[in-house]
């Protein structure tokens, strides 16, 4: 998954779409002439063959992404692109690896792009960005599909196609940097000065496995909203679904969206001002039950929020816990859109029911279940559990990637940015701060590790919204700076959107720091705030 998805699918908004990194960089080559755009040759990666390589030169112009996700991209210089294809012998895959290579300009720089969902890649938006901005790019398909196809997850009945999900983990996204940096030298005719990844939600995710598995592949990281410990979080987010149907109660949106507004309210003064931003959801303590008997209008009729509404709205923010109360995994942040999550539709003849997001689902119904016709609706509180578990034991060594040895990265000379938004709907920030602190733990010292690793949490920031849905920041910018020059980002300048909906200028602060207004000065502007130690709770 990357920037949250304006697209629908089922009727619920997916949580990824195009990912725009969107940083231009100061040209650290320069090209003489136009390299000619033929077929490089590639030297295989380990454990693959190469079946075909294809370059094609395009007029660049306007781009169409393509799938689900769309987007165009307007102003594209003309580009080589190049398709590598690779299989594993025995394993019956296809894996395509495209390069774009600016034809002019070139910064000379390279780029991998992270995928979003259950698509392993970029669907060509980022890829355009990129070469807009003078990078070489390269991004992989993984031999499997678009960001809802799961068609290949099920090799037969109750057995998941190994070899492709290994591919959509790990190894297809280290063959691609392998794949992209020959491209590169073998159509230039010379080595990308520096290498960097970017990606948000699953390129996040593919993001923070290359730092653990592949600590030499990338200079830098920019991994947003990142989805680590896959197997757990995939499993948490059905949570809302599970208590919607376990309680038999299904909240319209409108009063979901009441819920939040009441608690960004009472909890928006924690920074010190009324500003429209909770600065840390994580110390908004703002109890659903004074809700209770408020009347809401949705569509025309009102409504009153009943107690039964307000356990819903609880159990959905205090997170998956056992039926014994043990805390499984973080719930849906305070202030973000509830919906996202816990999306309900009404029949024809008045029957409320929950519309899951369907990538969670999927998750149960082809990885866990092992069942396309699985009816996630049917999910007990205890079956719940059983499937958390499952999921952590079948899963967490293939697709986890939340192992915080960070070391050989770190030896490597490796810069691992991240940012992530703290009204998350679909990827709780809790869980990348959960391993954040086990890095610090593992490294030694939040010092040390703040050599080579730092986490800006985005006040009141939806699923990637700092890719421009609902704010936005230069990560890519900051890292090159951290890469190439050594000036580690202490802050991350960001536009972020208020609960009144207005733009206001935002100095992201490096975690643990949150922001604290000074007492005096126009709260819309970042100069009125400083980053300072969060208060104990």
């Amino acid at each position: 998954m990357k920037k949250a998805l304006t697209v629908l699918a089922a009727g619920v908004p997916l949580a990824a779409a195009v990912y725009l990194p969107t940083a231009s960089a100061e040209p650290l080559t320069s090209l003489s002439t136009a390299p000619a755009c033929t077929a490089p040759s590639v030297q295989t990666p380990s454990g693959t063959k190469v079946e075909s390589v294809t370059a094609v030169r395009q007029a660049g112009g306007t781009i169409h992404g393509t799938g689900l996700l769309g987007g165009d991209v307007s102003g594209v210089p003309a580009f080589c692109q190049v398709t590598v294809t690779l299989t594993h012998p025995g394993d019956d895959d296809h894996a395509k690896v495209q390069t774009w290579l600016p034809l002019t300009m070139w910064n000379g720089r390279f780029q991998a792009i992270g995928g979003s969902a259950y698509s392993a890649g970029d669907n060509g938006v980022g890829l355009a960005t990129a070469v807009k901005n003078g990078y070489a790019a390269t991004t992989t398909d993984a031999g499997i599909g678009d960001v809802l196809d799961t068609g290949w997850v099920l090799k037969s009945k109750g057995r998941v196609n190994a070899a492709l999900l290994e591919n959509f983990a790990s190894r297809s996204q280290h063959e691609a940097a392998v794949v992209g940096k020959e491209v590169v030298h073998g159509v230039y005719g010379k080595r990308a000065a520096f290498s960097y990844f970017t990606g948000c939600s699953t390129g996040g995710r593919e993001g923070y496995m290359e730092a653990q598995r592949y600590p030499d592949d990338y200079d830098g990281i920019l991994a947003d909203a990142p989805a680590v410990s896959w197997d757990e979080f995939e499993v948490a987010t059905l949570w809302p679904q599970v208590v919607m149907n376990n309680e038999r109660t299904f909240p319209t949106d409108c009063e979901f969206k009441a819920f939040t507004k009441a608690a960004v309210k009472a909890c928006d003064k924690l920074d010190g001002v009324q500003d429209g931003l909770v600065d840390d959801a994580s110390r908004c303590d703002f109890d659903p039950r004074r809700l209770i008997g408020t009347k809401v209008v949705c569509d025309g009729k009102e409504l009153t929020i009943t107690a039964a509404d307000a356990n819903v709205v609880r159990k959905i923010w205090d997170g998956p816990r056992t039926a014994s109360g043990k805390k499984l995994w973080a719930g849906v942040p305070v202030g973000a859109d509830l919906s996202g999550l816990a999306g309900s539709t009404t029949d024809t003849d008045g029957t409320v029911k929950g519309v899951p997001f369907p990538v969670p689902a999927l998750w149960v119904q082809l990885f866990l279940k092992k069942d396309p016709s699985f009816d996630v609706s049917k999910i007990t509180y205890s079956d719940f559990t059983r499937l958390f578990r499952q999921s952590e034991t079948e899963y967490d060594k293939v697709i986890g990637t939340d192992d915080p040895d960070l070391s050989a990265f770190r030896k490597s000379g490796g810069k691992l940015l991240t940012w992530h938004g703290g009204a998350d709907q679909f990827i709780p920030a809790d869980g990348t701060v959960r391993y954040r602190d086990q890095v610090v733990r593992e490294i030694g010292s939040a010092r040390k590790t703040a050599d080579f690793y730092r986490l800006f949490i985005a006040p009141s920031t939806a699923h990637c919204g700092l890719d421009g849905a609902d704010g936005s920041t230069d990560g890519l910018a900051a890292l090159t700076s951290w890469v190439e020059h050594g000036k580690a980002p202490r802050t991350l300048p960001a536009t972020l959107i208020n609960a009144d909906g207005r733009q206001v200028e935002h100095d992201l602060c490096s975690y643990p720091a949150v922001s604290r207004y000074k007492g005096h000065g126009d709260p819309t502007l970042a100069s009125s705030f400083r980053c300072a130690s969060p208060s104990p709770h």
